[in-house]
């Protein structure tokens, strides 16, 4: 029969279900008023562009620095043995802590009196900051660091404190600090990953809280961090099959590509498919580009030695300090370095002995380190490059029963800030008498963390990412930004 020709033709297959028409009418409707909404208020960010994730993208205000280095120390290293020097403890060893709150700790039932340093400490540079002997290269650097003593967090386990100081939560599944970075201003290099992770190479394994501590949590798995292997090929099929071509490479990538990028064209909001589409593309780069980048040989033997890469006490973090240069050389935005494993007297933590334990340690990093702040500086790259270090907590003034070690102390730790954009010679913040707790200009993990995204260019309040129902941030609701330590 004739069709009247008031009836239009069936329209084209749209939609593969009516589920899909009512999800992408309703949800469509919904995110266009949201949009307006947003816009009016000036509160729609430049968000990551769908093909390529981990472009460049600029920040909300003029950064100081475009990379950071971060020299983890591992296992919550000692202030009071370290940076912040304690003549009172000299002067009260052996004595009992009056009012000492016995949970403070790790161990409550192993309590002991204060214990003085076994470390001689001396005034440096023109800023006059007091640094343990074991730190002698380190200490010719004072002027360009921002020394802060009044750190603290709130846990005491190694764990959840990892996980605080890297992601802003005592709690698995939140998106680390490299992490926010990249994706809040992606890298400069494409042909490197924006991210990277070293940890021990010495068979003390990875950090508490493993690969947790460089997780993406719910942001898109692109911007988690690469971690090297200590042993081996640095990254997983790093390099082509010999039996390969890299034309039939190629063209495998391509046909993954089509796949993907049609899967894509129905699932558009797929964030998760769109980093993988993106990871074997930069996959691919890398397989040029990163064994150059990693290669130390390139170096000249003079780097070398400077780094101590000749040294047997510190060749393995003396590697890693010099790749980590080449890398934000090379435009990778975050590197972060752990020194120490998982276990106790296998990192800084000091339990049993805290002259042994920090002796062979800073034996493993002053050096590397020194020599890490004079490279990027004769290069040009430390006025570019934030330079970090610090633990996840600090240690108590108090002896631990059983040995000469002491136990965990959250309520008071140092770190220091170098380069791009920092104050060189600033000491900010100060605990009590015997180091126990910070008590002058008290800076929290959530300043800490504002500081350093305030240097990359990016105001933590407006970094956000919606997830499960609402906006989260690295900062949570706290923080503020120290701007003593600032240029």
């Amino acid at each position: 029969m004739d069709i009247p020709r008031f009836f239009a033709p069936p329209p084209g297959n749209l939609y593969s279900s009516r589920r899909e028409f009512l999800q992408k009418v309703g949800g469509g409707c919904g995110m266009l008023a949201l949009a307006g909404l947003l816009n009016q208020q000036e509160a729609l960010g430049q968000a990551p562009s769908p093909a390529n994730p981990l472009a460049p993208r600029a920040g909300h205000f003029t950064p100081k620095a475009k990379s950071v280095i971060w020299l983890f120390i591992n296992g919550g290293p000692s202030q009071v043995d370290t940076w912040d020097y304690k003549p009172e403890l000299e002067c009260r060893d052996g004595q009992e802590l009056q009012g000492f709150d016995r949970n403070t700790g790790f161990f409550r039932d192993q309590v002991g009196p204060i214990m003085r340093s076994p470390f001689r400490f001396r005034r440096h540079g023109q800023c006059g900051a007091w640094v343990s002997e074991i730190f002698p290269n380190m200490a010719r650097h004072v002027d360009k660091m921002a020394l802060i003593y009044s750190c603290w967090t709130d846990s005491n386990n190694h764990a959840p404190a990892l996980l605080k100081i890297n992601s802003g939560m005592t709690r698995m599944g939140f998106p680390c600090v490299g992490s926010w970075v990249t994706y809040g201003l992606g890298t400069e290099s494409q042909n490197l990953p924006a991210f990277v992770v070293m940890y021990d190479t010495l068979g003390r394994g990875l950090p508490k809280g493993y690969s947790q501590n460089w997780g993406a949590g719910f942001l898109p798995s692109i911007y988690q961090g690469t971690a090297l292997k200590p042993q081996g090929a640095p990254i997983d099929n790093l390099f082509r099959p010999a039996d390969m071509s890299d034309q039939q490479q190629r063209n495998q990538l391509n046909l993954l590509q089509r796949l993907n990028r049609r899967q894509l064209e129905q699932r558009p909001g797929d964030s998760e498919l769109s980093a993988r589409i993106e990871t074997f593309e930069l996959a691919y780069r890398m397989q040029i580009a990163a064994p150059e980048a990693l290669d130390i040989e390139r170096e000249t033997l003079q780097v070398k030695r400077l780094y101590g890469v000749d040294n047997s006490r510190c060749t393995h973090f003396a590697k890693q300090c010099l790749m980590a240069r080449r890398l934000v050389e090379r435009g990778v935005r975050f590197v972060q370095i752990y020194s120490g494993g998982e276990e106790n007297e296998r990192s800084w933590d000091g339990h049993m002995n805290i002259a042994a334990n920090h002796t062979g340690f800073a034996a493993e990093t002053d050096q590397p380190i020194a020599a890490l702040l004079t490279d990027l500086e004769s290069r040009g790259l430390l006025e570019e490059t934030l330079v970090i270090w610090g633990g996840e907590f600090g240690r108590l003034p108090l002896v631990q029963r059983g040995g000469t070690g002491r136990d965990h102390n959250p309520h008071a730790f140092t770190v220091w800030f170098a380069g791009a954009g920092i104050k060189g010679g600033t000491l900010y913040g100060a605990t009590d008498d015997i180091g126990h707790r910070a008590v002058e200009n008290r800076v929290s993990v959530h300043d800490l963390h504002a500081t350093i995204l305030h240097l990359l260019g990016i105001d933590h309040q407006r970094l956000t990412y919606r997830y499960s129902g609402r906006d989260f941030r690295l900062t949570d609701v706290h923080g503020e930004v120290v701007q003593p330590i600032l240029a």
